[in-house]
């Protein structure tokens, strides 16, 4: 039951942020949807479906933070400026994002 319950919780953080993985990700290298899996699979072992990933790559593109471009058959995203000083903006702030998620657990 712990184990099982612990699993859920590590599902829902990384699924509720999956966009700073996916732009931290990206400000490595450029990644297609598929490699997002994997790398999302091979960081934090989850699976995440095609339409989970495509959703947030999508999102991430509408609102202009990563930028994708077909390779062939495939689409390939990079991360756009604006992308990069959300990563800046969320580093700089994480010991304060890691301070609220703790105080959250405080009771």
């Amino acid at each position: 039951m712990e184990s099982e319950t612990l699993a859920k919780i590590h599902r829902r953080t990384i699924r509720n942020f999956l966009d700073v993985v996916i732009l931290l990700a990206l400000k490595n290298r450029p990644l297609s949807g598929s490699d997002v899996m994997s790398f999302v699979h091979d960081k934090f072992h989850m699976l995440l479906s095609t339409g989970t990933v495509y959703a947030y790559l999508y999102a991430l593109e509408r609102n202009g933070l990563v930028k994708g471009e077909y390779d062939g058959r495939r689409r390939v995203y990079t991360i756009t400026e604006s992308g990069k000083q959300v990563i800046k903006i969320f580093l700089n702030d994480k010991d304060k994002i890691s301070r609220f998620v703790l105080n959250i657990f405080s009771g």
